[in-house]
């Protein structure tokens, strides 16, 4: 970083422009404060824009609307990086909230005279806080295992999964235990010659509703890890997998028959510890993601237990740092709620600093 770059003033810095970011976005314009979002994707969309082309709007899983503005009439059949990623330029068009991209944010360091400084690709911001709304996508997590650099197939994740059409032919072994992974499992089989998924644990299916007690009990699961500074999970992760009709057949078929996980990779497959095999082309890694909060560090707000303590949104070692989408807020409707509520609390603490320094 260039120490002669020009420094910009504003009460607060936003990084990343997906559900979380536009959503604060949206409440800091309405509140008259003085903000800039910076997005490292080079178009509007926040991860949606990279998801696979096989994954169509109608196949979303939980796609809520941003404040103000609903998402209406969408195609189902078309892809979602395609239906959300329009949404989300013309909201960042009718709210204004001139999002600056491609803009890379490499470290977020304390400032001068109680403000922060946000180091970037495209020169130094000042604020007096910031919510970092990251999310996962560019942290895809990669479970190491014993002669995992030996397989000769391709290894790929979730992050640069491609669609089925090119694993047609191939004996595929998909490694997870969540939503992805059985997209994945069940649009792969009807084009592979094999595939077999494996999961740490049991898969647990969700038949029947999910409602908002249910979606509270597991909110609160996740929120009770993150208080703790625990690495967040996801809310998914709670939720248990959703039965509908291509989860039963796929169950029916076998192509959802699991298998524990494997005790070593080999150069031609996987090993179990009881000594069976499988042998396999690929091997694809539908393992989830980590949060995006490297940028953080400078910072030092990590626990012993290795996440970031929050209180609602606001991290407990720093109350001018907000983490929008991060634990509990993950998923699109609690980025838009805490979205709202990061902005209050950051409205409170500009106004005491107004008060106790009137000429600031």
């Amino acid at each position: 970083m260039n120490d002669l770059m020009r420094t910009v003033d504003v009460d607060v810095a936003v990084i990343g422009a997906g559900q979380a970011g536009l959503s604060s976005a949206y409440h800091l314009t309405r509140a008259g404060l003085d903000h800039v979002v910076l997005d490292h994707s080079p178009r509007p969309g926040g991860a949606w824009q990279f998801r696979w082309p096989s994954l169509t709007y109608g196949r979303v899983h939980g796609m809520h609307a941003l404040p103000g503005m609903e998402l209406t009439d969408a195609d189902p059949l078309r892809p979602s990086s395609q239906v959300i990623g329009e949404y989300f330029a013309a909201y960042e068009d009718r709210f204004d909230l001139s999002v600056q991209r491609p803009v890379d944010v490499s470290a977020v360091r304390e400032g001068d005279d109680g403000r922060l400084r946000v180091e970037t690709s495209a020169g130094i911001w000042s604020a007096r806080a910031l919510i970092n709304a990251t999310g996962t996508w560019d942290r895809p997590f990669w479970p190491r295992y014993a002669g995992q650099e030996t397989f000769r197939g391709r290894q790929l994740h979730t992050a640069n999964y491609p669609g089925p059409q090119e694993f047609a032919g191939a004996r595929v072994i998909v490694v997870g235990g969540g939503t992805s992974a059985v997209q994945h499992l069940l649009e792969i089989a009807e084009v592979a010659a094999e595939t077999t998924w494996v999961t740490r644990r049991p898969p647990v299916f969700r038949d029947g509703s999910f409602g908002e007690a249910e979606g509270r009990a597991a909110v609160a699961l996740v929120d009770e890890r993150v208080r703790r500074g625990l690495p967040p999970q996801s809310v998914v992760s709670v939720t248990g997998l959703p039965l509908n009709d291509a989860v039963r057949a796929g169950l029916a078929s076998g192509v959802l028959d699991r298998r524990p996980a494997f005790e070593r990779i080999t150069p031609a497959g996987a090993v179990w510890a009881d000594g069976s095999r499988v042998d396999a082309d690929v091997i694809l890694w539908a393992t989830g993601f980590r949060a995006a909060v490297d940028h953080l560090a400078p910072l030092r707000l990590r626990e012993p237990g290795g996440g970031i303590r929050v209180e609602g949104t606001r991290a407990v070692r720093d109350e001018r740092i907000h983490l929008v989408g991060y634990g509990p807020s993950a998923s699109t409707i609690g980025a838009n709620r805490a979205g709202g509520a990061a902005v209050r609390e950051i409205r409170r603490l500009l106004a005491r600093e107004r008060a106790v320094s009137p000429a600031a």
